[in-house]
């Protein structure tokens, strides 16, 4: 078995894959999530820190929620405490049209390591970019936002990272 550190990269978002935003019926709300603030925290599947986990890579936080991921949604769906992608400073450098903000600090921070972005906002700006500017083995998988992470998308996943996985 490969270590976490040779284990490909899956820069995860929360809102859209984790929280999908298509249904307007929200589960029964618990009294932790309410103390949250947010109500479409009932929306995440507690199963799905399992299914994350169980692909065979290091998971890391892409989001606008920062290390609020760790605290409020990884104990909600049974994931670990993750890395966090840091992201620069809005007026540090101009990004081109049509790029993704995450996309070069992502490139930046796999360091040519393989890796997977999962996102409901990638766009074909970002494939080519990283297609240019990233040496390994990369796969921008954009998630449907009012349905999330589905199988078809851990089946796509899966299938990624066997096909770039050690020998």
């Amino acid at each position: 078995m490969t270590s976490s550190s040779e284990r490909p990269l899956l820069f995860l978002d929360v809102d859209g894959p984790l929280i999908p935003f298509g249904s307007s019926e929200i589960t029964a709300v618990s009294s932790t999530t309410v103390d949250q603030g947010n109500p479409l925290l009932a929306r995440l599947d507690p199963a799905i820190g399992a299914r994350l986990t169980a692909l065979h890579c290091q998971l890391v936080w892409a989001t606008t929620w920062m290390e609020e991921a760790n605290e409020v949604v990884a104990p909600r769906i049974g994931l670990p405490k993750l890395p966090v992608l840091e992201w620069p400073d809005a007026d540090t450098g101009g990004t081109p049209r049509g790029l993704h903000w995450k996309t070069r600090p992502m490139i930046e921070w796999a360091t040519g390591r393989p890796f997977i972005w999962v996102d409901d906002e990638i766009s074909a700006m970002d494939r080519l970019w990283v297609d240019a500017s990233h040496p390994g083995p990369s796969l921008l998988h954009q998630v449907e936002p009012a349905k999330g992470l589905s199988d078809t998308d851990f089946r796509v996943l899966a299938g990624w990272l066997d096909a770039v996985a050690p020998s």
